[in-house]
């Protein structure tokens, strides 16, 4: 029996800005991210963390290098492919909820699982109540999403990222405008999510403590991963 891929594999990734220079942001970024593994990347502001954050959600695909996700490469897929593999293997958690006001927050839990469309909306909606419920907000579902505290806000969009069943939840600076006991708690539900060794995740964060908890830290300094 094989043994099981890494769920990211990236080889030498380049990324240049051009406005109206030529300026490298990311500089031959190789790295991995094992299933069921929780790694963090931390480094100064304007060292890459985001730009490569936005390669490997594959929302970006101008660079030079290799990027696979579940084993597959994703250099040359279509857009088409893109979009389904960013619905069928990726959740996604922002600084931002990016919550939409006009749905409550179980509608909103709800989307990506309607837009992928392989259950049925009231499959859907059972299995978000399921989420609303393992993340504590199952008496917020009801209430528009701007409703709800920043607390509840996150924890209603880490439902969302996870109503697919992604293999990797990527995370820019989730817990970066939340207070401390809201980000232990954002922390411990993404522990818990680790520890079920079915799904990675891979987190940028300011927070070194939160880094230094996860599994693994990469560092990252001028477009260069350190460790």
């Amino acid at each position: 029996m094989n043994a099981p891929h890494n769920v990211l594999d990236v080889v030498k990734v380049n990324k240049s800005f051009h406005d109206p220079v030529t300026v490298p942001v990311l500089k031959d970024v190789s790295l991995s991210v094992a299933r069921g593994e929780f790694v963090s990347i931390t480094g100064k502001s304007g060292c890459g963390k985001s730009t490569l954050l936005y390669i490997l959600s594959t929302m970006d695909t101008d660079y030079e290098g290799e990027l696979k996700i579940d084993g597959e490469p994703t250099h040359g897929l279509s857009g088409t492919r893109l979009a389904e593999i960013r619905n069928e293997k990726i959740g996604f958690v922002f600084q931002f909820h990016y919550l939409l006001n006009e749905f409550s927050a179980l509608k909103n839990v709800m989307l990506p699982g309607l837009k992928l469309a392989r259950k049925s909306a009231a499959e859907v909606e059972q299995r978000a109540m399921e989420l609303l419920k393992d993340l504590d907000v199952h008496d917020q579902a009801l209430k528009m999403a701007n409703q709800l505290s920043g607390g509840q806000k996150q924890r209603v969009a880490i439902a969302r990222a996870l109503i697919n069943d992604p293999l990797i939840i990527m995370g820019d600076e989730p817990t970066g405008n939340l207070d401390s006991r809201n980000s232990a708690i954002v922390f411990d539900i993404f522990k818990k999510i680790a520890a079920e060794k079915t799904r990675s995740l891979l987190i940028v964060t300011h927070d070194n403590d939160f880094a230094a908890r996860t599994d693994r830290n990469i560092v990252m300094d001028d477009g260069r991963v350190l460790l």
